[in-house]
């Protein structure tokens, strides 16, 4: 039985307070050669500017480059880019950071997820980053909400009335939570999001379980766009491993309910025509995309489908301005766009 709370975690389409990020600044992230380390400076910057035309965004940076970062981000954008100071192992905010939620008078809540480096990778350290959703939620004025399960925001969707997306690969891993069962997580899952409606989906893209990646994230696979609608990552070419993994998740949704009992509405978003890197069967994916005040980031890869996929963005999300970053260095470390940021809903 999942317990009550006073808490929800509101819709990524609702209206921000504002965007939350970090900035890479050491380790696999940043990168080991200085052409590595410029792209990867300049892809977050690009991405918080980017926000930055929807709505205000706060970077957490650490002492040392207070000053490089301030030069890469400028002081041009329509809304203000601020920094808060702290230490960080990694620039993954949306996993790194807390899950923010409202109380029914407008309090606001972060959650914090015990993070454990994506399950205990070999390559990962995350002494300072186990410590950022802390940071955040006193420089954000949040009730602090202490989690007992290692979850990452990644890791799940919701659709802020009462249902969330969230992958088995990943909330049962056995190096995040061992042992766990499916109604464990729920129940803390539901305390902590106001959930009550759980839709499991049975794995993550191909990719996204090399060395680097997350086991699993929901993040890149499917997200609400609406009450009852989900964007599917949709791979049309079946010499690409993830035209099986697309056809199954989507069964797994078409056959699944949201919390007010509606049969979930189902769209394909288009997997870029780039199949392959130098690593193997890529991960890209538009599904990755930031929902911002009357706005979308969305990835881009110079890629044959970019048009598609920003049409479908613009058909899903009416009356949003839909904005397209180079999301290839952010892939070839792991993540996207929506990996990267987390929103703060506007509270009381």
């Amino acid at each position: 039985m999942v317990q009550t709370t006073r808490w929800r975690m509101p819709a990524e389409w609702t209206d921000h307070e504002r965007t939350w990020m970090a900035w890479p600044t050491s380790g696999y992230t940043l990168g080991d050669t200085p052409a590595e380390v410029e792209t990867a400076r300049r892809t977050w910057a690009a991405v918080a500017r980017a926000i930055a035309g929807f709505e205000p965004v706060t970077l957490v940076v650490p002492p040392n480059d207070l000053h490089l970062c301030r030069e890469y981000i400028g002081n041009d954008t329509p809304h203000p880019i601020d920094i808060v100071i702290a230490d960080l192992d990694d620039a993954w905010m949306r996993d790194i950071g807390p899950s923010f939620v409202l109380a029914p008078d407008g309090e606001l809540g972060a959650v914090d997820w015990i993070f454990n480096g994506w399950g205990g990778q070999d390559w990962a350290t995350w002494g300072f980053d186990a410590r950022v959703a802390t940071h955040v939620a006193d420089a954000a004025g949040a009730h602090h909400l202490l989690s007992s399960i290692v979850n990452e925001g990644g890791g799940l969707h919701v659709d802020g009335e009462g249902t969330v997306l969230l992958t088995e690969t990943v909330q049962l891993d056995p190096g995040r939570n061992p042992g766990a069962t499916k109604g464990d997580i729920e129940a803390e899952v539901g305390r902590l999001l106001g959930v009550d409606t759980f839709v499991w989906l049975p794995r993550g893209l191909t990719r996204d379980y090399d060395e680097f990646g997350t086991r699993g994230h929901v993040d890149i696979v499917a997200t609400f766009t609406a009450p009852g609608h989900v964007l599917l990552h949709w791979q049309e070419d079946e010499a690409h491993p993830d035209h099986a993994v697309s056809r199954e998740i989507e069964q797994v949704l078409l056959a699944a309910h949201d919390a007010a009992g509606r049969q979930l509405q189902v769209t394909r978003i288009p997997a870029p025509r780039t199949l392959t890197d130098d690593e193997g069967p890529v991960d890209w994916s538009y599904v990755n995309h930031l929902v911002c005040n009357s706005g979308v980031v969305a990835c881009v890869f110079d890629d044959p489908h970019d048009e598609r996929a920003l049409e479908v963005l613009r058909e899903v999300y009416p009356g949003r301005r839909v904005v397209g970053v180079d999301a290839r260095p952010l892939f070839d470390r792991g993540g996207g766009i929506h990996c990267i940021t987390q929103q703060q809903p506007e509270s009381a």
